[in-house]
């Protein structure tokens, strides 16, 4: 995986190259090289190429991820995160924050 301005890039070796894309995007953004060099300096340009073809149109470049994330548990699941994160004095979005952190 490589990772470049906040956009990270998925690769798969394809009969002796690799291909990728940048992954999180509505926008369809690939890169391909022979070396993993070839190939890390091409996700570079293409993140770069992408930015900058939204910056001529005038529009906002996709990011990849906003910090939220709509995540949908089994109501127990919910109380018992709810009476750890008190417990711990966090609001429930601080303590499960922590946790995801802790296993990233």
């Amino acid at each position: 995986m490589l990772e470049y301005k906040g956009y990270i890039g998925s690769i798969e070796a394809d009969d002796g190259s690799f291909v990728g894309r940048v992954i999180g995007l509505r926008d369809v953004v690939t890169f391909e090289g022979a070396t993993f060099q070839e190939v890390e300096g091409a996700f570079r340009e293409s993140v770069d190429d992408y930015l900058a073809f939204c910056a001529a149109r005038g529009e906002p470049a996709d990011r990849p991820f906003s910090g939220r994330i709509p995540l949908r548990v089994d109501p127990e699941v919910h109380r018992r995160a709810a009476a750890r994160a008190h417990a711990e004095g966090l609001s429930l979005n601080q303590w499960i924050a922590r946790r995801i952190e802790a296993d990233a």
